[in-house]
């Protein structure tokens, strides 16, 4: 069975920037990814890749940022003040700090810069702006029960 919207796949994929340094894997622990392609885990340009791709395929792609994680956007940089650090939440350049949104969810930034009492906080993704090459090995393949409810109904 060929990957399609809908389909559970598990895989092993890693990320690697131009240079070849690998930014992400699951390799690393040898656990793979489970998800549902159209569920929203995966960018579209990721999911792209793995459209027709079949259990015990590998292949690799090479994504433009704008079919990975987009362009860093200035918007997405905030200034603020030291005095909303912590004790246990140091203001320290490269520290990956998670701030609570009014939801109740988390929203990671990386500290870019302490000036005074001024912390600079980047919001974009950490790979925004990057060419990035996306290895894949499918794993396995099952469609859902939407898929086999479409399948049925289209075949009537």
């Amino acid at each position: 069975m060929s990957i399609q919207n809908g389909s559970e796949v598990v895989f092993h994929f890693s990320i690697k920037l131009s240079d070849g340094s690998v930014a992400d894997s699951t390799k690393v622990n040898g656990k793979p990814a489970k998800l549902t392609i159209g569920d929203g885990s995966l960018t579209p340009g990721f999911e792209a890749c793995l459209m027709g791709l079949e259990a015990g395929k590998e292949a690799s792609f090479t994504l433009e940022p704008e079919q990975a994680f987009g362009q860093p956007n200035p918007d997405n940089i905030y200034f603020v003040d030291k005095d909303k650090f912590g004790a246990d939440v140091p203001a320290e350049e490269g520290a990956i700090v998670a701030f609570t949104q009014p939801d109740g969810t988390e929203l990671p930034g990386v500290i870019r810069d302490v000036v005074g009492q001024s912390v600079t906080v980047d919001f974009n993704h950490p790979l925004a702006g990057q060419v990035l090459t996306f290895d894949v090995e499918i794993i396995e393949v099952n469609s859902t029960a939407t898929n086999d409810v479409n399948v049925k109904n289209a075949a009537v």
